[in-house]
């Protein structure tokens, strides 16, 4: 499941693109400023942003221009009641993917997030490669050279979430809430166990270490 996040200042606009979007089988967080969004990235993974311009506070030009000043490449898609080729051009500039206005037809909203995720090959691909190791999203298995193993669906996705972000630390409440659920009803010792589960696996592997930070969580050290 893909994450998007949708930055708009309008209750009545956000909760109909959340729900648009939810129907579509996406994952869906909302903030209501830049500020906001930044907080959000900070705890969760996403994929995709569809981004209001005129906002309180940070408002749609200044977010995008803070995460493309930072590295950040995440796919960007302006959605906004400001019509003319000067607006269109500052958010191009600003380093935006794509630019819709409003009133924002739903469907062409969904086949061009649709297209941003294709673009950034996030739904093509699907998979990671370290080294000799190859990490299949679609099959949940890891090969490495002949050998091949099909991980248990909750350990794949732990150890690709990890693997997508090498030397970032998670908190096991984090981990908890993206792969096992906010209602789940699991403890966080869970993380722990498969966490100890993939090193016992993956030992003798050298692409890779799974690293605990003590009093906050987990990371992946890539080797290779």
């Amino acid at each position: 499941m893909f994450h998007v996040l949708v930055v708009e200042d309008d209750t009545n606009a956000r909760k109909l693109m959340k729900a648009v979007l939810e129907r579509a089988e996406y994952s869906v967080l909302t903030a209501c400023n830049g500020e906001e969004a930044l907080a959000r990235m900070d705890t969760h993974h996403v994929d995709v942003i569809v981004l209001d311009i005129m906002m309180p506070g940070m408002d749609g030009y200044a977010l995008t221009s803070e995460l493309r000043a930072a590295g950040n490449a995440i796919p960007i898609l302006m959605v906004t009641a400001k019509q003319l080729p000067a607006d269109k051009k500052r958010g191009f500039l600003a380093g935006t993917d794509d630019y819709m206005t409003k009133p924002v037809d739903t469907e062409e909203m969904l086949l061009r997030i649709k297209a941003l995720l294709r673009r950034s090959r996030i739904v093509s691909e699907r998979k990671l490669v370290i080294g000799e190791l190859e990490l299949d999203y679609d099959a949940l298995t890891v090969s490495r050279g002949e050998e091949r193993q099909t991980l248990p669906q909750k350990e794949f996705y732990l150890l690709y979430k990890l693997l997508s972000y090498p030397d970032k630390i998670f908190t096991r409440i984090q981990l908890m809430d993206e792969i096992w659920g906010m209602e789940s009803e699991s403890g966080d010792t869970t993380v722990n166990v498969h966490i100890n589960r993939l090193r016992r696996r993956f030992e003798r592997y050298p692409e890779f270490e799974l690293v605990s930070v003590r009093g906050l969580g987990y990371k992946a050290v890539k080797k290779a």
